[in-house]
C-alpha cells in the first residue's frame, strides 16, 4: 500500500506475493485482519533545525520527498514499521537471535528462539506476542514451522505447506524450527543454496535480516 501522492489522500493497495499466494488457494486463509504503517523512503536526516526560514520549514525537504509506489516483493517492502513505545524510550529494539548469518548441512536442523533487547525498560526480553519469521525460499527448507503462540492465525500459517514453489513462507512463534532440505535435485550443479530468514517482533516491530546457507553433504 502507497500514497500515490504526497498533496492529496489517494492510496494504491495491492496484494504482496504472499497475500496472492493465500487467496488463490481460495480456502479461507486470506483474511485481511490488520494492517501496518512504514516509512521506508522517509530519510530523516533532511530535517534541518537550522533552516533559515524558521521553524515551519524544518521538515520541508522531508516533505517535499517522492513517495513509492507500492510493490507486490514483501521481502523488499516495509522494513521500517511505525510502532508505538513506552514514553521516554531512549532506544529503538533490536533482535538478537545469537547468529550473524546461519549455516546448516543438508538435512540439519537449527532452533532459534529471539530475544528484544531495548524494550520495556529490559536489557532483553521475549516479546509475549511472539515473532514473524519469513524464510525467503521455503523449498531450501525440509521444515520450517514457529512454536509457542497458539492462535489461530499462528496455527493457519504454521500448518501451511508449499511444495516445490520458488516462494516464502510465514510462521510466528515464540521459537522458530528449521530443518535444511534433503534434496540432492534442488542443489543442481551448486554446492550451496543461499536464502534469508526475516524475523520481526510482533509488540516492538524490530527486525532482523539474517543470511542463511544451506551445504550440500556429498556421499
Amino acid at each position: 500500500m502507497s500514497y500515490l501522492s504526497n498533496t492529496s489522500v489517494v492510496v494504491d493497495a495491492i496484494l504482496t506475493k504472499k497475500g496472492r499466494e493465500l487467496l488463490a488457494r481460495n480456502d479461507g486463509s486470506f483474511r485481511i485482519s490488520q494492517f501496518s504503517l512504514s516509512d521506508d523512503e522517509i530519510d530523516y536526516t533532511l530535517y534541518n533545525p537550522n533552516h533559515p526560514s524558521g521553524s515551519a520549514f524544518y521538515g520541508e525537504a522531508i516533505e517535499a520527498m517522492p513517495i513509492l509506489q507500492a510493490y507486490p516483493n514483501d521481502q523488499e517492502i516495509m522494513k521500517y514499521k511505525l510502532v508505538t513505545l513506552p514514553r521516554g524510550t531512549a532506544k529503538l529494539p533490536i533482535i538478537d537471535v545469537g547468529y550473524n548469518s546461519i549455516s546448516l548441512r543438508q538435512g540439519a536442523s537449527l532452533s532459534i528462539t529471539p530475544q528484544t533487547l531495548n524494550y520495556l525498560g529490559a536489557t532483553s526480553t521475549y516479546e509475549q506476542s511472539g515473532y514473524v519469521a519469513t524464510i525467503g525460499d521455503v523449498r531450501t527448507m525440509s521444515a520450517f514451522n514457529g512454536l509457542g503462540v497458539n492462535t489461530p492465525e499462528a496455527t493457519a500459517l504454521n500448518t501451511t505447506t508449499t511444495i516445490g514453489t520458488n516462494v516464502s513462507k510465514t510462521v510466528i512463534g515464540t521459537t522458530i524450527n528449521l530443518s535444511a532440505t534433503t534434496l540432492n535435485t534442488l542443489f543442481g550443479n551448486n554446492s550451496t543454496l543461499y536464502t534469508t530468514l526475516v524475523i520481526v517482533g510482533r509488540d516492538s516491530g524490530a527486525r532482523i535480516s539474517v543470511p542463511v546457507n544451506i551445504t550440500k553433504v556429498t556421499q
